[in-house]
C-alpha cells in the first residue's frame, strides 16, 4: 500500500504532524522545538530543552493520573486510539517489547502513558479491551476524557488529532512517543512506528538518571 501524505497543521503556535496510518522522520515539532540525533541517546534529542507540559486526566478505571506523580522515573508519553488499524498497535507493541528489553530494574523506573486522540471512540470498555489484546494491562496508563479535556491536552502538547473526512472511523493524529526525564524535562522523541524497542530500552535508564 502506498504511503499517504503527511498533513502539517498549526496548533498552539507550533507545528504538529498528522499521520494517516503512517509516520515520518520529520524533525520539526511543536513550539519551535526541533530534534536531532544525539551522542548519548538513540532517540532524537529535543532542542531547546523545555519542561514537559502538564498532563492530568483519568484512566479507563476512573482514576486521576497526573504525570507529576511520576517524577523520579523515566516517562514515555504517546497518543493513541483504540480503533487504530496500524500505527497505534505498532507503537504499543514496540513499547511492550522495550519494557521487556529494559529488564525489571529499569522497567520499574519507567512509566508509559498513552493519551487518547479519540474522545468518542475511546471508552473504558474499548481501552480495557485494547490493553488486554496488546498485553499492556497494568503496564501502561491509558488516559481518556471529554473532547474539551483532551483538546486542552493536545493543544498543550502540540498534538494533531483530526477525524478523516472520507473514513469517519479513522483518526489522523500525531504518532510520536516523547521521552521525559526523571526531573520532568522533555528530552527525546521517537517517531511513529519507525523507532525500535532497543532504542527506547537503551534510553530509558538515561532518562531515569536525569
Amino acid at each position: 500500500m502506498a504511503l499517504p501524505l503527511i498533513v502539517i497543521v498549526v496548533i498552539a503556535g507550533g507545528f504538529a504532524l498528522l499521520f494517516q496510518h503512517t509516520s515520518s522522520n520529520s524533525q520539526t515539532l511543536a513550539g519551535n522545538t526541533h530534534s536531532a540525533k544525539s551522542a548519548s541517546f538513540l532517540g532524537n534529542e529535543l532542542s531547546p530543552p523545555k519542561a514537559a507540559p502538564s498532563l492530568s486526566l483519568r484512566n479507563y478505571l476512573g482514576e486521576r493520573v497526573n504525570i507529576a506523580q511520576y517524577r523520579g522515573k523515566a516517562l514515555l508519553v504517546t497518543f493513541l486510539y483504540t480503533h487504530c488499524p496500524d500505527v497505534c498497535p505498532l507503537i504499543t507493541a514496540n513499547l511492550r517489547e522495550a519494557q521487556s528489553l529494559m529488564g525489571a530494574k529499569t522497567a520499574a523506573k519507567t512509566q508509559i502513558v498513552a493519551v487518547s486522540v479519540d474522545p468518542h471512540g475511546d471508552t473504558p470498555r474499548t481501552v480495557a479491551a485494547f490493553l488486554k489484546v496488546h498485553q499492556m494491562t497494568g503496564r501502561m496508563q491509558y488516559l481518556i476524557g471529554s473532547p474539551k479535556e483532551l483538546g486542552h491536552v493536545w493543544q498543550q502538547w502540540g498534538v494533531g488529532s483530526e477525524r478523516d473526512a472520507e473514513q469517519p472511523d479513522i483518526v489522523n493524529h500525531s504518532a510520536l512517543v516523547y521521552g521525559i526525564t526523571a526531573s520532568g524535562e522533555l528530552k527525546t522523541v521517537y517517531i511513529g512506528s519507525s523507532f525500535t524497542p532497543g532504542e527506547v530500552a537503551h534510553d530509558a535508564p538515561l532518562l531515569a538518571a536525569q
